[in-house]
């Protein structure tokens, strides 16, 4: 068993509390999951807009990473078994967005809610990555490259939004809500197209975590990377044609043109969206090189348990929530997320920022001590297969 990278770890762990601040906004802040967008530059605080944007990091490079650790978990095994193990396990990560993640969001037993998120995401790119294995690394490379540089022009093409062809554009690249039948919905919230091309060039970036690369060589071309990435976004956003379908405008003040700047689209994500996140990412990375500083150790714990991590998380912010709910008087039956919920239901509901912050604290403490005695099970149990599906 090849030892694990600790910068890799550290990275994910680092965003898998990010996330948790994300999702309990979601359910703490005024408004639950039915309020306002916090990017919203009408409505919006500084505070809140921001809060909100730090999370953007997490999709992207939890999807980047997944690439990486998939390649990193092929350099021992055929291309055979690396795509059998993909294929098996994203099939797995869609099962686990439909049943598992559904239920932890919405404690709705009838399952009239459905969102494809980032699960979704993560399953159908593993399954598109167990066919690009078997393909030679530059042209993996290149589909990569050719994906999150191009997808936007799709923006540019009148496709149709209805019907079969509708569902599989929606699917791959716009997204959309479609009423299965009464009270009863999908949301393909991440379209999958630009997630597939993320996950390979994470694929592709796990060639330089080999013992063929020196540490020296490694820093060199994660800031060589991160920076282009940087200086893409900063470039491409200033011109204003090209990179996110919504531009950026000026504002009445400095700090919402910076905000208005910042405000890249996520679903799907822009090509803007992935350079602003994936290239400090990566700058990170090359920081983090043979570094292992005292406060990391939380962090890097998480990373190892990412899985587990999430659904633990999402299942206590969503008890928590209940109960803080119930507190505030609302009736048990609105604590259940179903698809008859009522728009504006919860417009007055909720706390201030202050209070999502402090429940984060709890909850990021609380998910330490299970998430120890997993990482040790998991040390303990190597070689019981179904544990590298969790």
């Amino acid at each position: 068993m090849k030892p694990r990278i600790i910068s890799l770890d550290l990275l994910r762990g680092i965003i898998m509390v990010v996330m948790a601040l994300d999702h309990t906004r979601d359910f703490f802040h005024y408004g639950l999951l039915f309020g306002a967008s916090p990017t919203d530059l009408d409505s919006t605080t500084p505070l809140l807009f921001f809060t909100r944007w730090i999370t953007h990091y997490c999709a992207p490079v939890f999807v980047f990473l997944a690439g990486t650790s998939a390649y990193l978990y092929g350099t021992a095994r055929t291309t055979k078994e690396l795509s059998r193990f993909l294929w098996t396990r994203g099939a797995w990560m869609i099962f686990t967005e439909c049943v598992i993640v559904a239920f932890g969001w919405t404690f709705d037993i009838t399952f009239s809610f459905a969102v494809l998120a980032v699960f979704w995401a993560i399953g159908v790119s593993m399954i598109a990555l167990a066919l690009l294995v078997y393909l030679p690394y530059r042209v993996v490379l290149t589909v990569g490259l050719s994906t999150v540089l191009l997808h936007n022009l799709l923006d540019l093409v009148p496709l149709p939004q209805s019907g079969t062809f509708g569902v599989l554009f929606a699917a791959l690249h716009e997204g959309g809500v479609y009423e299965l039948a009464p009270e009863r919905l999908l949301t393909i919230q991440y379209p999958v197209l630009p997630w597939i091309g993320t996950m390979a060039l994470g694929y592709c970036l796990g060639r330089l975590f080999t013992a063929a690369v020196t540490s020296e060589q490694r820093q060199r071309w994660l800031v060589g990377l991160g920076s282009g990435a940087v200086i893409l976004f900063i470039a491409l956003r200033a011109a204003n044609v090209y990179g996110d379908p919504a531009p950026w405008l000026d504002q009445p003040s400095t700090t919402f043109d910076i905000l208005s700047f910042l405000n890249t689209t996520k679903y799907p994500p822009s090509l803007l969206y992935l350079c602003m996140t994936l290239g400090p990412a990566l700058l990170f990375l090359a920081w983090a090189e043979g570094r292992r500083p005292r406060w990391s150790e939380p962090f890097v714990l998480f990373g190892r348990v990412p899985y587990f991590y999430y659904m633990l998380h999402i299942y206590l912010i969503h008890g928590l929530a209940t109960l803080a709910m119930l507190w505030q008087g609302e009736p048990v039956e609105e604590t259940v997320l179903t698809a008859g919920m009522r728009i504006g239901r919860y417009e007055n509901n909720g706390f201030s920022l202050a209070v999502v912050y402090a429940v984060w604290a709890v909850v990021v403490t609380l998910l330490y001590f299970p998430c120890r005695w997993y990482a040790g099970y998991r040390a303990a149990h190597r070689d019981t297969w179904w544990l590298s599906y969790l």
